[in-house]
């Protein structure tokens, strides 16, 4: 794309790139309290039925996941006008999400800066390997690969890892600020925590907040997951990347039914999200209708997606992602050769 053209894509884009102080609050009235109400009859229906109380439970998670979409438009300065404002709703709604507000921040901001880009991954992303990185790697980094690409532990286990590690410790180059309010985070989920197991008990408590915090958090990594991992993915090393073609072609649109839309905080349409951050989440279906050359981005729905689980490596030669079978010939080529026949030697041991 011409500079000319990724300046006049700016332009488009630019009037959604404006929040709207009435439809924010309408937005975390119908998401937080709903939230709360959730929980509650979570716990009045462990006296029906287990079940009932896990239903409603994952349900909850849904309005977890649109609470996070709110903590993330705030992290971008696009919930409200006023910054004061987006910090103090993105701590609240952090402490909500399990996320400390300043550390995501600015990991989060490292994602958009570096998305795609070969030379710059390591933070706030994804762990990818190219072809070439993973037929070098020694054994154990290829079965450390292997292991953290497994969908077990990458769905399964990253939610724990992201709530109970990652989020709750700072970056050794974290600044005060940044600190300060993870330990504010941390010390207010201690209270609040301590309190809620004295009022109902560590069984309820474990059964109805492990199930909302796990399925969230793995819905969550899924859609992050399908927006930046798709067969034809754009990744470029940093001499030829651009960061209008990692938003467009490195982001997917995924298509959702409305509910999971909405559910989702339209976070569906990442192209318009990586293009321009300050578009708060509910103007980017708009931007999106709104502006032709953003329809070219790659569209996935829900059938589609379900097949990147297989993409684990990505081939810079060939533009796209592929499978470990893929390269699994490389592998048996890389091996060294094994002389397995006895070596003749004379009766002088020469």
């Amino acid at each position: 794309m011409s500079k000319e053209k990724t300046k006049q894509l700016h332009k488009d884009v630019a009037p959604f790139a404006k929040s709207d102080k009435k439809k924010s609050i309408m937005q975390l009235i119908n998401t937080v309290p709903p939230f709360l109400i959730l929980w509650f009859l979570a716990y009045q229906s462990l006296s029906v039925s287990i079940w009932l109380t896990i239903g409603l439970s994952v349900i909850a998670s849904g309005f977890v996941i649109r609470t996070f979409i709110i903590f993330h438009d705030c992290t971008h300065g696009s919930f409200f006008k006023n910054k004061k404002t987006n910090d103090i709703v993105g701590t609240i709604t952090g402490v909500l999400t399990l996320f400390a507000y300043e550390k995501w921040k600015r990991e989060h901001s490292i994602h958009h800066a570096t998305s795609s880009n070969l030379d710059k991954r390591g933070t706030g992303d994804i762990w990818v390997m190219t072809v070439e990185e993973y037929v070098e790697a020694s054994k154990w980094q290829r079965f450390a690969y292997r292991l953290y690409r497994n969908p077990i532990v990458m769905f399964g286990f990253g939610p724990l890892f992201l709530v109970l590690i990652s989020s709750r410790f700072n970056r050794k180059d974290a600044r005060k600020k940044e600190r300060n309010n993870t330990y504010l985070t941390n010390a207010i989920l201690v209270v609040l925590y301590t309190g809620m197991i004295m009022l109902i008990g560590w069984q309820a408590f474990v059964l109805i907040q492990g199930t909302i915090m796990f399925v969230a958090g793995a819905l969550g990594i899924w859609l992050f997951y399908i927006q930046h991992t798709f067969e034809d993915s754009y990744f470029e090393e940093e001499s030829e990347w651009d960061y209008v073609k990692a938003a467009i072609d490195g982001s997917s649109y995924y298509k959702l039914p409305r509910l999971l839309q909405w559910a989702t905080g339209n976070i569906g349409f990442h192209h318009v999200h990586h293009l321009a951050p300050r578009v708060p989440n509910y103007n980017l279906e708009l931007a999106h209708e709104s502006t032709p050359p953003l329809h070219v981005a790659t569209t996935i729905n829900i059938k589609e997606s379900l097949s990147s689980i297989r993409y684990r490596l990505y081939d810079p030669e060939k533009k796209r992602f592929i499978a470990f079978k893929d390269v699994k010939h490389m592998l048996n080529s890389a091996r060294p050769s094994i002389d397995l026949k006895p070596k003749r030697t004379s009766l002088d041991g020469k």
